[in-house]
């Protein structure tokens, strides 16, 4: 019996040295992270992020903006099972036409 496991050749093996990083190496990294960071350290980019103590804090703003996300959150989620329920009707639809059935249009007659 055949075993699906590839055959190893011995000289196939190696062993690799890892070097310990070098101060240059890590210089290198600072700058090329300040790049993106927008060149200064990430404590001090983040302190523009800071509210001051002394500065109130605008709840009226801040609850507009949390009335306005769950709004939008809740229209995202109509629209989501809305077009889920019609994907599922159109497929229903198609799938009786492909079997060869005549009645599978929906016809809304008025009450009389």
């Amino acid at each position: 019996m055949k075993t699906d496991r590839p055959v190893m050749d011995i000289t196939e093996h190696r062993v690799l040295k890892f070097r310990p990083r070098t101060s240059a190496q890590q210089l290198r990294d600072a700058g090329h992270k300040s790049r993106y960071l927008g060149g200064g350290s990430v404590t001090n980019d983040l302190s523009q992020f800071e509210q001051k103590a002394d500065e109130p804090d605008d709840y009226r703003h801040r609850m507009l903006a949390n009335a306005v996300a769950i709004a939008f959150t809740a229209v995202l989620t109509a629209v989501g099972i809305w077009l889920a329920v019609k994907i599922g009707d159109l497929r229903n639809t198609q799938d009786c036409v492909l079997m060869g059935r005549r009645d599978c249009g929906h016809i809304s007659a008025p009450r009389s």
